[in-house]
């Protein structure tokens, strides 16, 4: 699968693309919508590019009042050349502007704009550093991405897509200190596109030490789900979440059968695993032990592996190129 559409909603608002220079469209309330700057990221030499469009937007609005910021496609966003160092630096720098400005999503591009394997991302930490008031931060694409250890006091979402993270990303997000913080979602990916982390990276995260308020947990769109869902079933962090979405990636029976036979599961309000290779059996076992106590088990898009006729099976994430 691919991601085809861009962001309809952030923070609890409806995205608005911010109009090309020359529109005489009336802008609604800055607060009322979470504004998506954005430029064709394969541009025409007349095109206006991200920096420019977002010097033009911080004039036009009134910048106080912006609660969300989505960054769309930046010029050649798959170019190492054009990281996304400088929007970055960009709306760090704007934070006397931006003074209401609540969540930041980097990297709302469908596979049209740029395949989210191809987004060249940067060090995003700086973003957290100038907007100590953030409470909701989203980042799409693992290629070339830094995300060192943090602290932050009021980050309450945080939320990185891709189709591979790197192991050093995953240790410095585990290690970061978010007292705040109440739902994380990482998709892990396939080492095909930079994903070689492994359960032993997410031990900070699982532990739950730095985390005290985490209510939902997502380790998504994992080629090693079975291995993630056997750490999960002995992770402290578990018995306090509302939440766990293991969905998107290669889960099997013995991923399954781990989070049966480890720790309580019946305290969850959901347990999401779409988009997995589980037999119809283990399917209606989870179901079984689950369902009865509340726990709403999300089991749609069940997969099939395909045999290469060579003797291999393969099975495949969601979301990878």
């Amino acid at each position: 699968m691919t991601i085809g559409v861009h962001l309809e909603e952030f923070h609890g608002l409806p995205v608005l693309d911010f109009p090309d220079a020359g529109s005489h469209d009336e802008l609604p309330d800055p607060a009322s919508v979470a504004w998506r700057v954005s430029c064709p990221t394969y541009c025409d030499p007349e095109d206006e590019r991200w920096g420019p469009a977002f010097e033009r937007f911080l004039k036009t609005v009134d910048a106080g009042r912006v609660r969300a910021l989505v960054v769309g496609g930046w010029e050649n966003a798959y170019d190492e050349d054009f990281s996304s160092a400088p929007i970055v630096a960009a709306i760090a720098s704007a934070s006397d502007r931006l003074t209401a400005l609540e969540a930041v999503f980097l990297g709302d591009m469908t596979f049209e704009d740029c395949e989210i394997s191809w987004i060249v991302q940067s060090d995003v930490t700086p973003l957290l550093a100038a907007y100590p008031g953030l409470r909701e931060f989203g980042v799409r694409g693992g290629n070339h991405l830094v995300f060192p250890s943090v602290v932050h006091p009021n980050l309450e979402t945080l939320v990185v897509e891709s189709g591979g993270l790197g192991a050093e990303v995953v240790r410095g997000i585990a290690g970061s200190e978010l007292p705040a913080l109440e739902r994380i979602e990482l998709w892990l990916g396939t080492d095909e596109y930079g994903g070689d982390s492994s359960p032993a990276d997410l031990a900070p995260l699982l532990s739950g030490e730095g985390f005290p308020a985490l209510r939902s947990l997502g380790l998504c769109n994992s080629v090693i789900e079975d291995l993630v869902a056997a750490a999960v079933a002995s992770a402290p962090v578990v018995a306090r979440l509302d939440r766990l979405d293991l969905s998107m990636g290669v889960l099997t029976d013995e991923g399954a059968a781990a989070l049966l036979d480890g720790q309580p599961l019946t305290h969850l309000r959901e347990l999401d695993l779409e988009h997995h290779y589980l037999s119809e059996a283990m399917a209606e076992r989870l179901t079984a032990a689950l369902a009865p106590h509340g726990v709403r088990v999300v089991l749609d898009d069940p997969q099939e592996p395909e045999d290469d006729g060579d003797g291999d099976v393969w099975r495949y994430v969601s979301t990878g190129e």
